[in-house]
């Protein structure tokens, strides 16, 4: 039991911050149909900027180089993490969306990540290379007298609180003209455009927050795990947030859920929890790949809508009135 609670609490972490994840996703591509194949890099912004922020200055006498070093409560270093993915995403934004349509904007996307990937990792003075970031102290724990486990506990509420937050965030957009405007632009651009929509502003707002709250999880990632590398946002990342929300239903917010459960929590975190195979290291890895893969195909063929279908609004004919012709006549009358 000892062993149990903090392994089940971990994957609790993880599950509540593939949601963040995810709902981000959803914004950017569930809501308004922005084909975002970079979105593990907003992640890393957001956990780079929390990190140095939070951290202090580090040098290279001591082994460590990363810019700022201001050793601030984590709090304000998740805000600046999110607002640091934010502004990425704007800058991002600016470059694929003003003027290129949905598959060469993916691609750009694709390409832009790929180009901040390779400073990041090879300009040590920004956040140490390929090393990355580490040595957070957990937050809180040592105020508070905390061990290892009772810090996974802690972080259970701490991340559960945001991630609450972080849905109601979602769901306003969701609901509100901004988010109906959202989808409209989605489904028709050109047709959004004839009804005076302002296209690029409003997919402009759906990247940047979705990579809000991408950088909202990233920092939650740092201070759980207190470090951060290269390594850690690969596009196989990418892949496995793109993976969940498909699985569960894009334009969704609780098929988001259901997809992070399944793919990002059973498959992708528990499964490496499995001891390793000693007579091949990378069977579980290759194993837990084609599980995720095996697995967006069958939803896609099934029920490529997800496991929780975007629900549509219902328009009902209103009632007509006495001595006026039913529909079919009238239109035919028109003909």
């Amino acid at each position: 039991m000892d062993l149990i609670l903090p392994y089940l609490a971990t994957l609790v972490v993880f599950f509540f911050i593939y949601n963040i994840f995810t709902w981000g996703l959803n914004i950017q591509f569930g809501y308004a149909g922005v084909l975002d194949f970079t979105f593990i890099t907003f992640v890393a912004c957001g956990a780079y900027f929390a990190g140095v922020f939070a951290l202090g200055p580090g040098s290279q006498q001591n082994g460590f180089e990363w810019i700022l070093g201001l050793n601030l409560p984590f709090p304000i270093a998740l805000l600046a993490g999110a607002l640091a993915a934010g502004v990425l995403g704007i800058l991002i934004g600016l470059i694929a969306i003003n003027r290129l349509r949905s598959d060469y904007m993916a691609i750009v996307t694709l390409a832009t990540g790929t180009v901040i990937y390779g400073l990041v990792s090879n300009f040590t003075p920004l956040f140490d290379g390929f090393d990355g970031l580490a040595g957070l102290s957990p937050p809180f724990a040592q105020a508070l007298g905390l061990n290892s486990n009772q810090f996974t506990y802690l972080w259970v509420v701490v991340s559960g609180v945001v991630m609450v937050i972080c849905w109601f965030i979602a769901q306003r957009i969701l609901t509100s003209p901004l988010g109906r405007t959202m989808r409209a632009i989605r489904e028709d651009q050109d047709a959004a455009e004839t009804f005076g929509k302002d296209t690029i502003r409003v997919r402009l707002i759906a990247m940047s927050m979705g990579a809000v709250l991408a950088g909202v999880g990233g920092a939650l990632l740092m201070g759980f795990i207190g470090a951060f590398s290269p390594a850690g946002w690969t596009s196989g990342e990418t892949f496995v947030v793109w993976a969940a929300l498909i699985v569960g239903g894009r334009g969704n917010n609780w098929g988001a859920v259901v997809g992070s459960f399944v793919v990002a929590v059973l498959i992708n975190e528990a499964t490496r929890y499995i001891p390793p195979v000693t007579a091949d290291p990378t069977l579980i890895p290759t194993v837990r790949n084609m599980l995720i893969g095996a697995t967006l195909i069958l939803v896609l063929w099934v029920r490529p809508q997800g496991i929780i279908p975007e629900t549509r609004r219902r328009f009902f004919q209103l009632p007509l009135r006495p001595g006026s012709p039913p529909v079919q006549e009238a239109e035919s009358a028109r003909g």
